[in-house]
């Protein structure tokens, strides 16, 4: 047993390399597990400092000096916060505690149209279940009622931290794109001068990570945008707020559009009953859905994620688990990275690839060197 171990441990970390990998992973997951929520402002920066690399290489090069294409973007940075805090998040709120206070007539009526079913289904569903289900219903929606209306009074502090970070994540957003490079040649520094693996690693989850945030946060907006219209012109109650569901919904894959279509659905039905403007509603939402999937999404993402439905679904559903919000929103990239890491993980069939890449990657360098 114990020649298996070491033999099992001899092939997959007998090299510097790997072992500093594995350990950067450890430290990296332990410090998300004991201070992410200190770090909170930090890698809020960090990942909005990603998204808006891509803003100051287009003003680059469009020859704007670089500290002036860093100010431009944070500039945009702080008018998008202002917008949101200001006009977009006092909407979305009063309409959500308007569609909390409005949920109990809403549980009545649909009560009634269930009281319906035992008439015609005795044998699958009686009149006294119909009644405890929502009489369980009603009493959880009026706790999650009152918490809605007590929020501003009971969660000061929370408010006091949104207030610090809208004031940090600006500064710190400003000094990662001003400093980018100079802080990946510090961080480069710490790690091995002869490193195929993490090479390898970078290059291949650098442009397609990049590509899948940025698209995805373009395509929240697009559709919510849309979906905000295409409500607002059919008159749905709370359509601002259903937009928000619905631009969101893209970011759980195959899983998030079906979700959010029983809200659509439900405001919809209650609003107007079974009417020409429900069937409308849901030509619309369901046109909307289908642009996203077949227009948007292709010209979005140029470099398609090459990850079977169950291991996103695996990937949402852990991640999402561990990280929350964040955890669903990065499900994929870091799906890609666990793949990226396991196809480079040193074996003996990659030993002869590494060493020809890494040597053409030294002559690479050395020629820009002297043509520099």
């Amino acid at each position: 047993m114990l020649t298996i171990v070491r033999g099992w441990i001899n092939r997959y970390f007998s090299q510097e390399e790997v072992v500093l990998l594995t350990l950067l992973l450890l430290a990296a997951m332990v410090v998300l597990a004991t201070l992410g929520g200190v770090l909170a402002p930090v890698l809020a920066a960090v990942v909005i400092a990603f998204l808006m690399q891509g803003m100051v290489q287009r003003l680059v090069s469009w020859k704007v000096p670089h500290w002036v294409a860093v100010t431009i973007a944070c500039l945009v940075l702080v008018g998008t916060m202002v917008a949101l805090m200001l006009v977009v998040m006092p909407i979305i709120w009063r309409q959500l505690v308007r569609l909390f206070a409005e949920l109990p007539n809403m549980i009545d009526r649909g009560q009634e149209l269930l009281l319906l079913l035992p008439e015609q289904y005795p044998r699958l569903i009686t009149a006294q279940q119909i009644d405890e289900i929502f009489n369980t219903l009603g009493s959880e929606l009026g706790n999650m009622t009152q918490t809605v209306l007590t929020f501003s009074l009971a969660n000061l502090p929370i408010l006091a931290a949104v207030l610090i970070y809208l004031v940090v994540v600006p500064i710190l957003v400003f000094f990662f794109l001003k400093d980018s490079d100079k802080l990946l040649r510090w961080c480069a520094a710490f790690l091995p001068q002869h490193r195929p693996m993490l090479r390898q690693i970078w290059y291949e989850m650098n442009d397609q990570v990049a590509n899948y945030v940025r698209g995805k946060v373009i395509e929240i907006a697009i559709v919510a945008v849309v979906s905000y219209a295409a409500f607002l012109l059919l008159g749905v109650n709370y359509a601002l707020l259903l937009a928000v569901a619905v631009g969101l919904s893209v970011l759980i894959p195959y899983i998030g559009a079906a979700v959010v279509t029983i809200p659509v659905a439900a405001i919809g039905l209650f609003q107007w009953g079974w009417s020409s403007e429900f069937f409308w509603l849901m030509f619309a939402y369901g046109i909307i859905q289908l642009l996203d999937g077949n227009v948007l999404v292709p010209i979005l993402f140029s470099e398609a994620v090459n990850l079977h439905p169950v291991a996103i679904i695996l990937a949402v559903l852990v991640f999402g688990g561990i990280w929350g919000f964040w955890g669903v929103f990065f499900a994929i990239p870091l799906a890609t990275l666990a793949k990226a890491i396991m196809n480079a993980w040193p074996t003996a069939d990659h030993q002869a690839e590494w060493q020809a890449r890494e040597a053409a990657l030294s002559r690479a360098e050395q020629t820009e060197d002297v043509s520099n």
